[in-house]
């Protein structure tokens, strides 16, 4: 084969690479989140958004005392985060369909001040769909000015179709810095 036919197949082989390269980054990063996203909600039973439970839905619970479910709290915070946080209770017992609060403590440890976010999660994984949260801090940015602490509330409520059994669950949460909004608030 002469150089100019090598140069040409190899000039293909480049062509058909980068295709199948910008095709897998599509696949990645516009395919593959609302597939994953279905199968959180409709098969494994993984409620995905983060916002407050419809008002009317919470209204029409009707309090189960016939029944109690242990709810544990778990605060953690990002390695790069120079805050702590922690709930202030380890667990409560409720009745499914009762509105509960419970309180967590964040203290920001850093010289500067710092924006964060909290992401929760709930395990099971399938009890999230029966965990109903009111108001959350992790519903919005947490601002913490150097060495400031605060109590934070989330009210929720335990949907009673639970099943049965279920008796334990956990929210746990995670902050992290919120580089972007930490960076816009020191420019100020």
């Amino acid at each position: 084969m002469s150089a100019a036919g090598e140069q040409k197949k190899n000039g293909r082989v480049v062509k058909i690479a980068l295709i199948v390269c910008v095709a897998s980054f599509l696949f990645g990063f516009r395919v593959m989140p609302p597939i994953y996203r279905i199968a959180c909600q409709h098969i494994f039973g993984i409620k995905y958004e983060n916002k407050v439970a419809d008002g009317a839905k919470v209204a029409a619970f009707k309090e189960d005392d016939t029944r109690l479910v242990e709810v544990q709290f778990v605060g953690n915070v990002n390695s790069a985060l120079k805050w702590k946080f922690a709930p202030e209770v380890f667990s409560v017992k409720v009745h499914p369909g009762v509105l509960t609060e419970a309180w967590f403590d964040a203290s920001n440890f850093a010289p500067d001040a710092i924006v964060g976010n909290a992401v929760p999660s709930i395990a099971p994984n399938r009890a999230s769909l029966y965990f109903n949260k009111t108001e959350c801090f992790c519903f919005t940015e947490q601002t913490l000015k150097a060495g400031e602490s605060r109590r934070m509330p989330v009210r929720f409520v335990v949907d009673p179709k639970l099943p049965a059994d279920i008796k334990q669950l956990t929210l746990s949460y995670t902050f992290y810095n919120n580089e972007i909004a930490t960076k816009r608030l020191a420019a100020q």
